[in-house]
């Protein structure tokens, strides 16, 4: 639903193409400020713990029950390392320290952008908090695969386990798209 007052002055705003520009925006039809609407970042991390990796069972919508990593909405005036160690805190009460950038996923239908680092567990003191109904540790073999909230998630995780066993870790990019769901939910 587009936004109905302006930020600015509150007057009354519709949605249109301003002169210059070839995308609908929200403009206000007082004092004609645009309200642009740019994608959400999703930051997060791999904690690692010697051969495992922490893991939260959400204990919120969306996904409610489904396991996830510690990922969140970056927040204004934070850097993303920071946003994603935030993440880490608030939804498993870890701390942890960031190792290097790992995956980087584009979902463009629902105007999201997944940025997840490996991090590195300061120790095996986490636990479950409002966002999480429980935090565990797992290695490859004890993923509950089935039960991963998020495709973002699931693809990284699934390259975080084949770049381990390379010996190898790289930066991955893609993007995930409707027709690449339709077909995960086919093919999985």
């Amino acid at each position: 639903m587009p936004i109905k007052y302006c930020n600015q002055c509150g007057g009354l705003t519709t949605l249109k193409i301003p002169h210059g520009d070839n995308l609908p925006r929200v403009v206000c039809e007082n004092c004609g400020f645009i309200q642009y609407e740019n994608p959400r970042v999703i930051v997060g991390c791999i904690p690692e713990w010697k051969d495992q990796i922490l893991l939260c069972k959400r204990a919120i919508e969306p996904r409610l029950g489904f396991w996830t990593l510690p990922a969140g909405f970056l927040e204004n005036n934070e850097t993303t390392q920071e946003g994603a160690l935030r993440e880490t805190k608030e939804e498993a009460n870890a701390s942890a320290t960031i190792i290097d950038v790992f995956s980087l996923i584009d979902i463009p239908h629902i105007n999201q952008v997944y940025l997840l680092y490996r991090a590195k567990l300061e120790d095996a003191n986490f636990s479950a908090t409002f966002e999480s109904s429980d935090v565990a540790l797992f290695d490859e073999s004890s993923i509950p695969w089935d039960d991963i909230a998020f495709a973002a998630i699931k693809k990284s995780l699934k390259r975080y386990f084949s770049d381990k066993r390379s010996g190898t870790f790289s930066l991955h990019a893609e993007t995930i798209n409707v027709s690449t769901l339709k077909k995960h939910r086919i093919g999985s």
